[in-house]
């Protein structure tokens, strides 16, 4: 129970800029509270995804399928076809890739960490941790946008969410750098585990 207590009011300080569409502002943040502790209380997951990966110059796209126990994550390239198999695996700060002689050099996104292996996890952890900037409500989805609320809005990276309304499951995202979208996401599959 006083775990529980202790989450409330982190939910509270982490919604305060959510805004309201169609459905009313009222309902998008009780929504976003009610998603934000079911996505905290989660011990694990799997989920497929259609993943967009823009590098200015450059765009790829994958289908991903990630699983995650509560303690390890483990990303796996479904597509495409000749790196069907490629799997990254993140315990904590440390991460292996499994591959067998193939490999695909497309670097970091934002110059540090962000790439297409780790967008679905970056996902996930801003579904339950990251400071809500705003929320919108609109014809059964739950649009979430994450930001640092210490940094002007376009620099730094954000994060959109949308889950749907009736399920609360994640549907998709979207990951910017310095106001450009880097990551979209399109969830195929999802599951808790």
């Amino acid at each position: 129970m006083k775990k529980q207590l202790l989450f409330l009011p982190m939910m509270l300080l982490l919604l305060t800029g959510c805004g309201g569409g169609q459905e009313g502002k009222n309902g998008a943040e009780a929504l976003a509270v009610e998603i934000r502790g079911e996505y905290m209380a989660m011990t694990g997951y799997s989920l497929q995804a259609q993943v967009n990966a823009d590098y200015g110059q450059r765009v790829y796209d994958f289908t991903l399928s990630v699983t995650n126990d509560g303690e390890e994550t483990a990303v796996v390239i479904r597509e495409p076809e000749m790196l069907s198999g490629v799997t990254a695996r993140i315990h904590g700060e440390e991460g292996t890739l499994e591959y067998d002689d193939l490999s695909l050099e497309t670097g970091f996104l934002d110059g540090e960490s962000l790439s297409p292996v780790s967008a679905l996890p970056t996902l996930m952890e801003a579904a339950r941790t990251q400071y809500i900037d705003r929320c919108t409500l609109t014809d059964g989805v739950l649009e979430v946008h994450c930001a640092d609320p210490e940094q002007d809005s376009g620099t730094g990276q954000e994060v959109t969410l949308w889950f749907d309304a009736q399920t609360h499951v994640l549907t998709g995202g979207e990951i910017s750098q310095d106001g450009r979208r880097v990551i979209a996401c399109q969830i195929t599959e999802f599951t808790e585990t």
